[in-house]
């Protein structure tokens, strides 16, 4: 339930401290609070995975279809799984930044039915306060961890990138 129940009208899903608990709940999201080596075991458990699934649809579709070398098909998988990995680290900034965003912002826009009539609120300042140091002591070293891994992903990519048309 609510804390501010009775000053906010904003409905509970939609208040940022509740978006921030429930992202905080979600299996996908729960993995970026965690530290940095356990996030990153997760990474590469979902890279590895991804890989030995393109592994076996080359070995099935493709190899028997045409005649590609075998460092090719492996620096193809490997860039399909970093792709994947880009992908799941951009979902996971977009998520953080959107709640971040709402949690550091003095007003909110929220909608209390399905009809389109948004409305802003205005926080007040205790709240102000609480969602803001939950933004910036919470969040923001999520985000810029999001930010490093993905720079890290970004430049093997490109080195991906490199290698398969150095070696082409």
């Amino acid at each position: 339930m609510s804390i501010y129940k009775n000053i906010c009208p904003i409905p509970f899903d939609q208040q940022p401290l509740n978006e921030y608990f429930e992202l905080k709940q979600d299996i996908l999201f729960s993995w970026s609070t965690k530290n940095t080596t356990d996030f990153m075991k997760k990474l590469v458990i979902i890279f590895l995975i991804m890989f030995i699934i393109m592994s076996i649809i080359a070995i099935f579709i493709v190899y028997k279809n045409y005649t590609l070398s075998n460092l090719l098909l492996i620096y193809n998988n490997t860039i399909f799984a970093t792709l994947i990995i880009e992908f799941i680290l951009i979902r996971l900034y977009l998520g953080w930044s959107y709640v971040l965003k709402r949690l550091l912002s003095a007003t909110v826009f929220y909608e209390e039915s399905g009809w389109y009539d948004g409305q802003l609120w205005v926080k007040t300042s205790p709240i102000l306060i609480q969602d803001r140091l939950v933004g910036i002591y919470q969040v923001m070293p999520i985000i810029k961890k999001l930010k490093r891994i993905f720079l890290f992903n970004t430049c093997f990519f490109i080195l991906q990138i490199y290698l398969c048309i150095f070696f082409n």
